[in-house]
């Protein structure tokens, strides 16, 4: 049975890295899209916990009006996606980094930014987010949430993408040498074990 974004495995390790990978693979063969429509969208920012109940139901009403250009949207979000899915690459030297990618991510988080306003939550002071209204509201959360990522290089381990022939997904190494080589070890690693001793019996 085919995968949909209602199913995909959240297997980053950080909320922009699993929205990278909402393309099933970047490896030698792209695709399936998980990105088909705007409503799918809404789903993902769902289970990545990017919005709530409330407003999934809020967004979901809007996009579903007519000239509410919920196709723009989820296109901006796919553009976004591949800007962030180059500049995570360029950690290990893969690509460079384009300042196109980071123009678009730094324009993006800086209207989520601008959606924030400072509170109190008991003794704490704390960043406080308006409600998601607009359609562009859950991609510029990710290039919020993604700048955090990029800029912090220095205190975590490195991004990596998967060796799988026919995947390419993204994650954070947290293994407990930092060695990781795959998106899961249950799907990308026990396919190519498999290989392998396919090969080996073969030789």
């Amino acid at each position: 049975m085919q995968k949909t974004i209602h199913d995909i495995s959240l297997l980053g390790g950080h909320p922009a890295l699993d929205f990278v990978n909402t393309v099933d693979s970047r490896g030698e063969c792209w695709g399936p899209e998980f990105l088909n429509t705007y409503d799918d969208l809404v789903v993902w920012a769902r289970r990545a916990d990017l919005i709530d109940d409330k407003e999934r139901d809020v967004l979901l009403a809007k996009a579903g009006k007519p000239g509410s250009h919920a196709e723009n949207a989820l296109e901006q979000a796919k553009e976004l996606r591949e800007a962030l899915c180059r500049l995570f690459l360029s950690e290990s030297n893969v690509i460079s980094i384009s300042q196109n990618d980071l123009e678009l991510v730094d324009g993006m988080a800086r209207r989520a930014l601008a959606q924030q306003s400072l509170g109190c939550a008991g003794s704490k002071i704390v960043w406080h987010r308006a409600d998601a209204r607009d359609l562009a509201a859950i991609s510029n959360r990710i290039a919020q949430i993604a700048t955090d990522l990029l800029t912090s290089r220095e205190g975590r381990r490195p991004i990596r993408a998967c060796e799988g022939p026919n995947c390419g997904w993204l994650f954070l190494d947290q293994s407990r040498g930092g060695h990781r080589r795959w998106c899961s070890d249950k799907t990308c690693g026990s396919h190519a074990r498999v290989r392998k001793f396919r090969a080996a019996r073969a030789d």
